[in-house]
């Protein structure tokens, strides 16, 4: 796991992942043991981890996220991977192909490329003035940010609004970069899928309260802790499908044999005691088809 033990969702997802496996029949202390280890977003901690459940020699490895997936790649061509909350495994070098992965590793993505464009879509309708998004993201664990940022740009000209990309480090990065939105007029804030940004998500969303910054996310667990409105893939669809992989996989099937899957389910949740907070509208087309109304 890229993040911290304390990442309630995280551990949601864990359950509903060994749930599945139940289903199954492998039960943990029963037929199966799971290990498992927290990165805590720090990029180090991650490999260090990676190389100590690699030394384990388990039958076989789940990385949730990218540099997850990476870290234990990097420590084993042998042993079966599979992934989740992956985003572009093929440019990432995971995978040769997402339908023949062709090696010990395969798994779930979490990227679709008109994301960007839908966040666009939804902010513009929620602040119509808006004509400045920041984005902002680690480059150590979202390396594959450029993607992201594609797919923002495929629709700024369309609705003539500015994208401007943010690396942030630190906690200090972070208040740096989202005081300095707060003090624009018109001005949104992105936060890129990145496992760094969920390990500080309460920072984020405390700063966005603090300055005043209409912000989008990508999980619906930012919006439930307070944040503005996420859309993006369903996670713990991804946790239970993930199971059905190592199933798979315990049972004799290759890594190399199963296609990397695309996320199938995305949700909206919008927050609107945040968005009342904020001094904004959400219209009911929005409200209409979102998946879930934070009280």
């Amino acid at each position: 796991m890229a993040v911290a033990e304390s990442d309630a969702d995280a551990r949601k997802g864990i359950s509903i992942l060994q749930e599945r496996l139940q289903k199954l029949g492998w039960k943990d202390g029963d037929n199966i043991r799971i290990d498992y280890r927290w990165g805590n977003g720090s990029p180090d901690r991650i490999q260090d981890l990676a190389k100590e459940l690699v030394d384990l020699q388990p039958d076989v490895l789940v990385g949730h996220s990218t540099p997850s997936a990476k870290g234990l790649l990097k420590q084993t061509h042998t042993i079966p991977i599979v992934f989740l909350s992956v985003t572009d495994p093929m440019g990432q070098g995971l995978v040769s192909s997402l339908s023949h992965p062709g090696g010990n590793i395969t798994g779930f993505a979490d990227f679709e490329l008109s994301l960007g464009t839908k966040w666009l879509e939804i902010l513009k309708q929620i602040v119509p003035g808006v004509r400045r998004v920041t984005a902002i993201f680690n480059p150590e664990t979202a390396p594959y940010y450029g993607l992201y940022l594609q797919s923002i740009n495929a629709g700024t000209s369309l609705l003539g609004i500015e994208s401007i990309p943010i690396q942030v480090h630190s906690d200090a990065d972070i208040e740096n970069a989202i005081r300095k939105v707060g003090s624009e007029l018109d001005s949104g804030l992105f936060v890129l899928p990145d496992s760094h940004n969920r390990v500080h998500r309460k920072r984020i969303i405390e700063l966005t309260a603090q300055y005043r910054v209409p912000a989008i996310y990508f999980l619906r667990y930012f919006a439930t802790d307070g944040g503005l409105i996420s859309y993006g893939p369903d996670e713990m669809d991804l946790f239970r499908r993930t199971a059905g992989y190592v199933d798979q996989i315990l049972k004799g099937a290759s890594p190399s044999d199963l296609p990397v899957q695309q996320p199938t389910k995305f949700e909206l949740t919008i927050n609107p005691t945040t968005a009342k907070t904020l001094g904004l509208t959400i219209p009911s087309g929005i409200l209409s088809i979102a998946d879930d109304l934070v009280e």
